[in-house]
């Protein structure tokens, strides 16, 4: 019988989608290693790509195969083009591009449905509209702040906090707008209108939320983003009955919401603090350099051949990346050190601090990208009693993470925020374009400690002399 067999191939597509959730869960506990996140992403790929067929069954496409064809060749083309023409330093402002499109999409299909429904004409259910607002509302939040977050990465426009009067009231009308408009929808109160005006204010808010976020709080931003995507794309598995979808947008919702308190507890911050703090307007001086014990005031720049005589006579040196090193694409020069430095028997180990970089993890792809053994990596706790018996810690463009004032200076805006002990080395190198300060705005007494010097230049400039300058020694 007809109904038989399209019960039958309902519970085949249901258990396909059941394989689908299990790679993904696979996927994600891989990917939470360096060694097997390849791995990882491998069984999600295949994860996807069963969800994909088991939907093409699902769906008749007899009127519009084509338009279902060039929508995936088209995605699998500007994917592929991405991956492969991307720098690796550009990756966080990719990751926030595509963490927009998809909760954009999600909205998309959730307002296509909605109309699709005619609820001008006919009533909705309220567990449906709540279901199609609330895919909406967060797609479109995420969506439009995932693009302000790409602009400021991208530095298409200031990577600092844009604040102005009466900013946190405009929010809350906006915000009031959203809940109006979701509950008239809901109410079935004039429907379309009241749903567009959710739509567009939602949309608003996701530029009002990221604008007044600097650059040091972007890994945060872009996960907490990166969740809002997740939960869109559950509530549209529940628009459609979607079961892949309620999945999959749930793991990505949770992983995201639990990665952001793990990244705001490595800053010692609150979310709230986060979002509404405008944390990173220069405050130049807020952590003056005689607020840390044995600050001198004083600045030592350093040449090339005292810092690679230095290096190449060490017992261990420690590598502290930050984004600087990001900027200059020096992760391979660095690697290049490492290894003359370990033919002169020196012990070359990475500090990573979680929020170094843009995003999480941004430090720990590039260094993989230049084939540094992931065995060097070490994370903050593991290294910080490290410290004291190094050498050499070799900080490149590693500025807020790396600031003692987090320690002593109760006024600084980074107060409390675990760092990397640094300044505990013998020895400390910085390597720095200018003494500009960081992306919190404030200076680093670090540069005026008597054991610390000073390499100004390029970072990729720098370390690549200072490789060529260990191997003649």
């Amino acid at each position: 019988m007809p109904s038989e067999a399209a019960s039958a191939t309902q519970v085949a597509i249901d258990g396909t989608y059941l394989v689908t959730g299990i790679c993904f869960i696979l996927g994600l506990r891989f990917l939470s290693n360096p060694k097997t996140a390849r791995t990882g992403n491998r069984i999600s790929m295949l994860g996807m790509a069963i969800a994909l067929a088991a939907t093409g069954v699902l769906l008749d496409w007899s009127a519009a195969w084509w338009v279902v064809a060039v929508g995936l060749g088209g995605g699998a083309l500007v994917g592929i083009y991405s991956a492969r023409a991307v720098k690796m330093t550009a990756m966080p402002q990719m990751v926030a591009l595509f963490n927009g499109a998809g909760g954009g999409a999600a909205a998309m299909v959730a307002a296509a449905e909605f109309l699709h429904l005619d609820p001008a004409a006919n009533a909705i259910g309220w567990d449906q509209s709540l279901a199609i607002v609330l895919s909406s509302v967060i797609g479109a939040v995420s969506f439009t702040g995932s693009i302000i977050a790409f602009s400021k990465l991208q530095e298409l426009m200031t990577g600092r906090p844009l604040t102005y009067p009466g900013q946190q009231v405009v929010n809350a009308l906006v915000a009031l707008a959203i809940v109006g408009g979701a509950g008239l929808t809901i109410a079935d109160v004039d429907p379309v209108p009241a749903y567009f005006v959710a739509l567009g204010a939602a949309a608003l808010l996701g530029i009002l939320f990221v604008l007044p976020i600097g650059g040091a709080d972007m890994p945060v931003i872009i996960s907490l983003l990166n969740s809002f995507t997740g939960l869109a794309a559950a509530m549209t598995g529940f628009v459609l009955g979607n079961n892949v979808l309620i999945i999959s947008g749930a793991l990505v919702g949770a992983s995201g919401t639990l990665l952001t308190m793990l990244m705001s507890k490595a800053m010692n911050r609150s979310i709230s603090n986060v979002l509404f703090g405008a944390f990173g307007r220069v405050v130049a001086g807020a952590a003056a350099g005689g607020a840390v014990p044995g600050a001198t005031g004083t600045i030592r720049e350093a040449t090339v051949d005292d810092v690679a005589t230095m290096l190449a006579f060490a017992k261990q040196v420690v590598v502290v990346p930050g984004y600087g090193m990001a900027v200059a694409q020096a992760q391979h020069s660095v690697r290049e050190l490492e290894t003359q430095l370990e033919k002169h028997g020196v012990e070359v180990k990475y500090a990573i601090h979680p929020v170094a970089g843009r995003m999480p993890g941004h430090m720990n792809v590039l260094l993989a990208e230049a084939n540094v053994p992931y065995t060097a990596l070490y994370d903050m706790d593991d290294i910080n009693p490290e410290f004291p018996r190094t050498d050499v810690a070799l900080v490149i463009g590693a500025n807020d993470v790396t600031n003692p004032a987090a320690r002593t200076v109760a006024s600084s805006p980074i107060y409390g925020m675990p760092i990397l002990d640094v300044d505990k080395a013998h020895n400390v190198v910085v390597l720095k374009r200018s003494m500009k300060p960081g992306f919190a705005g404030i200076d680093n007494p670090l540069y005026e400690l008597p054991n610390t010097m000073m390499l100004f230049g390029d970072a990729k400039a720098s370390v690549e002399k200072l490789a060529t300058a260990v191997k003649a020694l």
